[in-house]
């Protein structure tokens, strides 16, 4: 006979309930307790029939209650999943494979997701409380946090985890995923290694962060390089001169709060010749136009809108928040100066990533900023309702702001 779920949640509580009275738990170390928890496991099924899965199952789940992150475990060290989303102890959804679905676990009591939580936030040294009830923090392997306890959250504490791919991304794989081609990503190595200003924008899931971290990489090894974010998530490699900073929410008594601007205004005294922000959401976008303004080329960063011309529109906003007083011709003048290249990404209706557009910004005139489409994405005959088949189409446009290109020394037309 097969030991039910039932019966291995009781299993599970009542050796976790038996270890945690019978051992100096302070006193062992993680393998003495993983190999402990083994022996108690195997006295307590005895001759009962329970498949190997199944007392692996129980032992991670005893030693994780303990020590890791209790259910939670199971999930993270799955790589298909890439998305987790809690809301309250009874209903736990994931995304496998760009489909969403409710899982049929559940945390034993709100006690102990509350408990979880607290661990999570303690591990990167946040805090997250009654008087503090939201926070962004981050995994030990990277992974993205949001929480948000009650009684803000009605449905009891809610934790979203957006999952660290464990390989740093890269172009070829987005050349794989069929996002873009490799001529089109030989074309981007040269704009950013000629310092071209970019910004990447999409909508929430469209893999922003990825195609940044991706574009990273191409930024020449012996530059150095510093990186600002909410909660550190870029995975540069190969450059030796890197930084990488991230912000701090405000502690209990609302002191010590380190925001994005403060961390960008910080790094133009950091001597650095590239500047790569995670995400520009509020205010910090007018230091970081004025930083690409003022010498710091090569800027890197991504923004969420729906469009190319959204994005423009929503630049504006977050100007306008960080400066209140601005002509809206100063702030169009600033942007058009900026920023070089737009980069914008879509989630299609089959759930694949694409690049939809790459644009480049050419200049302000008549209250507007100019826009030149260099590659625009184009659907074929083979599209369904379904499925998307297509490829990014390059414009009959030539480039206009090749000046960099020249300064660099590539003769190359993109």
């Amino acid at each position: 006979m097969t030991v039910t779920f039932e019966q291995e949640q009781e299993l599970v509580l009542e050796i976790k309930r038996y270890v945690t009275e019978n051992l100096p738990l302070s006193q062992i170390d993680d393998e003495t307790l993983q190999e402990r928890v083994e022996e108690i496991t195997a006295q307590r099924i005895g001759a009962q029939y329970c498949p190997i899965d199944q007392r692996v199952s129980i032992v991670e789940q005893v030693y994780s209650s303990i020590r890791g992150f209790g259910l939670l475990d199971s999930i993270i060290k799955d790589d298909t999943i890439t998305e987790v989303m809690i809301n309250g102890p009874d209903n736990i959804f994931i995304e496998q494979n760009g489909r969403l679905f409710k899982l049929d676990k559940r945390f034993e009591s709100q006690r102990r997701l509350e408990d979880i939580i607290q661990r999570i936030v303690g591990l990167a040294g946040r805090e997250v409380n009654q008087a503090n009830p939201i926070c962004d923090t981050r995994l030990p392997d990277g992974s993205r946090v949001n929480v948000v306890l009650p009684p803000i959250a009605l449905c009891g504490p809610t934790l979203t985890i957006r999952k660290f791919s464990k390989t740093p991304m890269t172009i070829e794989k987005l050349i794989q995923y069929g996002s873009i081609t490799r001529e089109i990503a030989d074309k981007l190595e040269l704009l950013v290694k000629a310092k071209y200003n970019i910004f990447i924008s999409g909508g929430t899931g469209s893999g922003k962060t990825t195609f940044l971290n991706a574009l990273s990489n191409y930024i020449p090894k012996d530059e150095r390089v510093i990186t600002i974010e909410d909660s550190a998530e870029l995975q540069i490699t190969g450059v030796d001169n890197l930084v990488s900073l991230e912000t701090r929410n405000a502690n209990t008594s609302g002191a010590g709060q380190i925001t994005i601007r403060d961390l960008i205004k910080s790094s133009l005294r950091m001597r650095p010749e590239r500047i790569v922000v995670g995400e520009v959401r509020g205010g910090e976008a007018l230091d970081m136009l004025q930083a690409m303004n003022t010498g710091h080329d090569g800027s890197l960063s991504t923004g969420h809108a729906n469009s190319t011309e959204d994005m423009l529109s929503r630049l504006e906003t977050m100007v306008l928040q960080g400066a209140e007083g601005l002509p809206l011709e100063a702030i169009r003048q600033q942007i058009a100066s900026a920023v070089d290249i737009i980069i914008h990404l879509s989630r299609l209706r089959d759930k694949s990533r694409k690049t939809m557009e790459i644009t480049e910004v050419v200049g302000y005139e008549n209250g507007r900023i100019l826009l030149n489409p260099l590659y625009v994405f184009e659907e074929d005959e083979d599209s369904t309702l379904e499925k998307v088949s297509g490829s990014l189409k390059r414009t009959g446009n030539p480039m206009i702001n090749d000046f960099k290109l020249k300064l660099s020394g590539i003769k190359t037309a993109i």
